[in-house]
């Protein structure tokens, strides 16, 4: 089993670091509500609600974003050129270091 380091800053400018397992297949909404911060999530993570919005502040490179999540973007608020929705991040060795910054809800 192979961990990665995830940071998440809060809605506060508080740092947190997590440790996320590459071997469940969870996303960074997941991992997030997994450390109970607050992430709602409320569509279950289908890209239908855009309540884990966050910022990318890292040099990190993601998949390219999907047709699903690239909609739901457009429909969001506080959206910035470095948006994703945490349910559309895989937890996987690529992203071992990433910083993300949960957008205002």
């Amino acid at each position: 089993m192979q961990d990665v380091k995830v940071t998440i800053i809060d809605r506060e400018g508080e740092k947190h670091n997590l440790v996320a397992p590459t071997d469940m297949n969870m996303n960074i909404m997941e991992l997030c509500k997994a450390y109970e911060l607050p992430v709602l999530g409320e569509c279950g993570g289908m890209a239908m609600c855009a309540t884990c919005q966050c910022y990318l502040e890292s040099e990190i490179t993601l998949p390219e974003q999907s047709d699903d999540e690239l909609d739901m973007l457009d429909q969001a608020f506080h959206v910035e050129e470095n948006s994703r929705l945490g349910c559309q991040i895989q937890i996987s060795e690529e992203i071992d270091g990433i910083v993300l910054r949960l957008a205002p809800e």
